[in-house]
């Protein structure tokens, strides 16, 4: 038996990276998977490769069970179409990861307005209104797990005066990422009376070669020597979704950090290893 076996799963961000690798091995571990993004077939993206055809597809020929699903988790009836389209096709929802996120390298004074609110509406409205949907079969249950998938642009630059004046256009998406840390150890607490109730948030403690860490310049390529193994951070989802609340409700962590401290690696670089996170995560 796998470590999710009997379990069904809502990844969102599924057509390509973290999310795409995550649902992959959460199915390869016995999971349900309902594979959702704005992507369902391949080149519906203009810029960037991948889809939750794609995805469905790799589960589904080694044997997993996948289903894909359209949605835009910044629009509630799609938020509630979505977790209502699992429950058809699978029972209660146990495990939801939020990872579709979206941004724009903009810097602020120049930053559209109608842009800024999309994105905290992906990035953090989203995974509100998402939780807010599966509670409704955790909370009976007394059971369940949300991991919302952050990043390392959450820790600021910290106070002036600053040395390094380059304007890099991540304030936007730090700012959402901040507020996505501070709502799920929120919540967290909120779901501590049920007991086995977890909500954790997990960011790579390096730079991940994904479709959109390439087009947006933050790797050389998908096989940047520099950047993390995206394995790693499915890895981290894989062990917050099952090691139990009492370990790991209300953790906001790094990929190999969290890895290191359970023993499903020997040693960790990075972000929440060898440099510290953010507030969030140490506290």
């Amino acid at each position: 038996m796998g470590k999710l076996t009997g379990k069904v799963a809502i990844v969102t961000g599924a057509s390509r990276g973290i999310g795409q690798l995550t649902a992959e091995l959460f199915a390869s571990e016995g999971a349900k998977v309902v594979c959702a993004a704005r992507t369902l077939a391949e080149g519906d993206h203009r810029f960037l490769e991948g889809s939750l055809a794609r995805t469905v597809a790799n589960i589904k020929e080694k044997g997993g069970e996948a289903i894909a699903v359209a949605a835009d988790v910044s629009n509630e009836p799609d938020c509630i179409a979505l977790v209502e389209a699992a429950r058809k096709a699978y029972g209660p929802v146990d495990i939801l990861v939020n990872d579709a996120a979206l941004t724009y390298y903009l810097p602020t004074d120049t930053f559209p307005t109608n842009r800024w609110f999309r994105c905290f509406a992906v990035n953090v409205h989203g995974p509100f209104m998402m939780s807010k949907e599966v509670l409704k079969d955790m909370i009976p249950r007394r059971s369940g797990v949300i991991v919302n998938i952050s990043s390392g642009s959450a820790i600021g630059p910290g106070r002036g005066p600053y040395e390094d004046k380059t304007v890099r256009g991540g304030t936007m998406y730090g700012a959402t990422k901040a507020a996505l840390e501070r709502f799920t150890q929120g919540l967290a607490q909120e779901v501590a009376q049920y007991d086995n109730i977890t909500v954790a948030a997990v960011s790579p403690s390096n730079v991940v070669p994904t479709p959109g860490t390439v087009h947006h310049k933050l790797v050389t390529g998908m096989d940047d020597p520099k950047g993390e193994d995206p394995m790693l951070m499915a890895r981290a989802a894989l062990l917050l979704v099952s090691e139990g609340a009492a370990k790991v409700n209300g953790r906001v962590t790094y990929s190999q950090q969290i890895l290191k401290e359970f023993g499903w690696i020997e040693n960790g670089v990075g972000r929440g290893v060898s440099t510290r996170g953010s507030g969030y995560s140490e506290v």
